[in-house]
């Protein structure tokens, strides 16, 4: 019968791996489907793990339960030397073991060691107390139910191998501390060429957890840096617009003083990074910097629009970035949920009798007679919009009702 793989079986790669050197080095794949069975099914017991050695009680079928062990030979000390050596020499092993995580590449570099972590063939002793001379379905099920262990902990294996967790990081701090320390007088003594070949790029991010903290941010600048003068001796290309470059300058140079202050702002690593602009809408955002008559010209050009509707996008720009600009420029219809939870909250907006009369267009609810209108966004806020002559314009930031919209349109807030 064909091989068993266990991959549906464990999640990590830790689990997986353990159970494709199981069923690689397995003798009887009759047993090992059995035994697959029996875990999937909740028979073994709670399971016991010391060096070299792992146990359980595991109910067949039938219903008889016995112990079952699987012996994993012991790494002996010099292999422990070799295996503890390789990790302190490798700077992300050291500060993911140091960190309780296990590299999968570890086993690899362990291997290219002298040091194997996986077992082999022949290298899981199957005792049971049904008697098979191999393994039986029952120690099968304990080395499936063991890869569920290592998706929740792949010490357990170095623990298999005769090293607690405990013990294990004990050591390799103190290796650690040893190694920098001797590399620290290598530094200051040695006088012969510096070896440049430098590490592996994951390796030296991973070295970020025991390297000293970063330094405090800088301050942010008061204003925003002024942008060198293009106006020299040296005429420009032919075609290119100096004016246009150096106000593209002056405005990337406000626009990295803004993101700066937000990077630098509580919580803003949870924040999900905004999506990068369109043309359009980074027209807006350059139009947004008061340009002057002719530069907004071209951006309203550029970008499709009118002088007014380039007015009318730069004020939506200023109360809520890409977000209102949508709301000016995007008429949607909601689907039926969405309109229901519209609906809703139009309703509860307003005490009884205090709710003026509404004009509902898509996504639009307009106050009869008051040149007032909440337009709702995409993403469930309300937008408050007046009307200027026969152009909807915005009129203030966000409401999350649209009573409260509405009042801001009608200027009472």
């Amino acid at each position: 019968m064909a091989a068993v793989q266990g991959r549906g079986f464990a999640q990590s790669w830790w689990g997986q791996t353990w159970l494709k050197a199981l069923e690689d080095t397995a003798l009887d794949l009759q047993q090992l489907k059995a035994g697959r069975a029996l875990a999937r099914g909740g028979s073994v017991g709670a399971v016991s793990v010391r060096p070299g050695r792992v146990t359980s009680l595991v109910e067949d079928r039938g219903g008889a339960v016995y112990r079952a062990d699987v012996l994993l030979q012991r790494l002996s000390e010099e292999e422990w030397d070799r295996f503890l050596g390789m990790a302190v020499e490798r700077a992300g092993h050291i500060a993911a073991l140091l960190d309780r995580e296990m590299p999968p590449h570890l086993v690899e570099d362990a291997a290219a060691a002298g040091v194997e972590l996986l077992p082999g063939i022949g290298d899981l002793e199957p005792r049971c107390g049904c008697d098979a001379w191999d393994h039986c379905a029952h120690t099968a099920a304990l080395c499936y139910q063991l890869a569920r262990l290592l998706d929740q902990d792949p010490f357990v294996l170095l623990l298999m191998r005769g090293r607690g967790e405990r013990v294990l990081l004990d050591e390799l701090q103190v290796r650690s501390v040893a190694s920098a320390s001797a590399g620290s007088v290598d530094e200051e003594t040695d006088e012969g060429p510096v070896d440049a070949d430098g590490v592996d790029a994951t390796e030296a991010f991973a070295a970020g957890s025991i390297l000293p903290p970063l330094p405090a941010a800088p301050p942010v600048p008061p204003e925003a840096a002024v942008v060198p003068s293009l106006d020299t001796e040296t005429e420009p290309p032919a075609g290119t617009d100096v004016a246009a470059l150096e106000f593209l300058g002056a405005r990337a140079a406000a626009e990295a003083r803004r993101m700066l202050t937000d990077a630098l702002a509580p919580g803003h690593e949870l924040r999900a990074p905004d999506d990068e602009l369109t043309i359009d809408q980074d027209a807006v955002r350059l139009a947004a910097g008061a340009p002057e008559a002719w530069i907004g010209a071209r951006l309203a050009d550029g970008s499709g629009r009118d002088r007014g509707g380039l007015a009318a996008a730069v004020l939506a720009w200023e109360h809520g970035g890409t977000a209102a600009l949508s709301v000016l420029e995007d008429e949607w219809t909601p689907d039926a949920e969405t309109a229901a939870r519209a609906r809703t909250a139009v309703e509860a907006a307003w005490d009884a009798g205090e709710r003026p009369p509404l004009r509902a267009t898509r996504n639009r609810w307009t106050a009869t007679g008051t040149g007032a209108q909440a337009r709702l966004g995409r993403d469930g806020r309300w937008w408050p919009y007046r009307k200027n002559h026969d152009r909807w314009l915005p009129a203030g930031p966000a409401a999350h009702d649209p009573a409260a919209a509405l009042s801001a349109a009608a200027g009472d807030e």
